[in-house]
């Protein structure tokens, strides 16, 4: 009689509540999570190719004859998904490399209380639904290793509560976002391996990492995309086609520690001597090699007192190698082969007993001693140096 009783009443709170109940199982627990998640959550799961549900997986535990969030999760719903303390929204959804292959469905925007959606490492295909801008409360997006395709929807960076944005390891093409600094609260993006296109638009200002490996931006580095970045500890845009000038200004953001931009056209560079208590201070490491950088090797870099990796590898460098790399109390990975240096490297490289590892080789040194780690590979030919110095001595 009292569980009769128990039964009508939740039926009767549901109704006068407006309550979204759900259903009801095993006999008398009353279903707490929201309808609209169920909803989503079936719609996720029916966009997902059945053949690349394994049995074993996460996806294959989602059985909707139980409520997502009923505990103890011991047959359905053992992983894949978390629910808010209360049991009535889902606030999780990580998924297990598990390889399914599927689309994102527009649904998942129904999931208002997700504060982590990751489906790394999967096969996911399609584009990126816009309709990820209801879901307010995200602060971890990661989409990263599936074969997303299509550009990055705008509607993203209405996404205030986002601090953490990692979409690499896709094809994903056309322009980021013009409103990509509307992203307050991002820490870090991770967009690398892609096909994005075109220049770099203002970042987000409390930026910690920003790493766009592998794509095709353009254009040269403007200080206003990065001005305000006071935050700003990494900075990885290899192997893109960005051109121009590095100026000075890059490597004298308050905190930054990495910065490569190897693999790209930059021309050249343009560097001051740190400023004590100042910007530059934090640096540790720079890799600038595989660009088309003239002239002379920027002395002022072997000022930076925490700079302990530097490669200027396979540009175009001429002139003699700066003694203050030599004099560098904290350098200990160098390389500047591939280059078209000259005359004899400075003695606290290649000296008995020295620290720094890395190449000196296919330069037009002279003088670089055999027993040093450093001066392999071997040097250019003689003809080849004459021809680029005019036959000028290389001394």
């Amino acid at each position: 009689m009292q569980s009769i009783i128990y039964l009508c009443v939740t039926i009767i709170l549901c109704i006068h509540t407006n309550n979204k109940c759900g259903f009801l199982v095993q006999g008398l627990t009353s279903v707490l999570t929201s309808s609209s998640d169920i909803e989503a959550l079936k719609a996720f799961k029916a966009s997902i190719k059945p053949s690349s549900i394994t049995p074993w997986s996460c996806i294959a535990s989602w059985n909707f004859t139980t409520d997502p969030c009923s505990v103890p999760r011991r047959t359905h719903f053992t992983c894949g998904l978390t629910c808010t303390a209360d049991n009535t929204r889902i606030n999780q959804i990580t998924l297990d490399p598990a390889g399914y292959t599927g689309t994102l469905t527009p649904l998942v925007s129904q999931l208002t209380s997700l504060i982590t959606l990751d489906l790394s490492d999967n096969s996911f295909y399609g584009t990126i639904p816009s309709s990820l801008s209801s879901l307010s409360k995200l602060q971890t997006l990661s989409l990263r290793s599936n074969s997303f395709s299509g550009s990055i929807p705008p509607s993203i960076t209405t996404l205030k509560s986002l601090q953490s944005l990692d979409l690499s390891q896709n094809s994903l093409s056309g322009f980021l976002p013009k409103s990509m600094n509307s992203l307050t609260s991002l820490r870090r993006m991770d967009l690398s391996f892609n096909k994005l296109t075109g220049g770099l638009p203002k970042l987000p200002p409390n930026l910690l990492d920003l790493a766009i490996k592998a794509n095709s931006l353009t254009g040269v580095l403007q200080k206003t995309t990065f001005e305000g970045l006071n935050q700003l500890e990494v900075v990885e845009l290899s192997d893109n086609a960005l051109q121009g000038i590095i100026e000075t200004w890059l490597f004298l953001l308050p905190s930054l520690q990495q910065l490569d931009l190897a693999n790209n056209s930059f021309s050249g560079v343009e560097i001051s001597r740190p400023v004590v208590g100042g910007g530059g201070n934090s640096l540790v490491a720079v890799n600038l090699g595989f660009n088309k950088i003239r002239g002379y090797a920027p002395a002022n870099l072997g000022a930076y007192p925490s700079l302990s990796f530097l490669s200027l590898r396979y540009n175009a460098l001429r002139g003699a190698i700066p003694l203050e790399y030599g004099k560098s109390k904290s350098m200990k990975r160098l390389f500047l082969d591939g280059n078209f240096l000259m005359g004899k490297p400075p003695a606290g490289l290649v000296a008995s007993g020295a620290e720094v590892s890395g190449s000196l080789g296919d330069n037009c040194l002279q003088g670089c001693p055999a027993m040093s780690q450093l001066c392999t590979p071997k040097q250019k030919p003689s003809a080849v140096c004459k021809q680029v110095y005019r036959g000028r001595p290389t001394r």
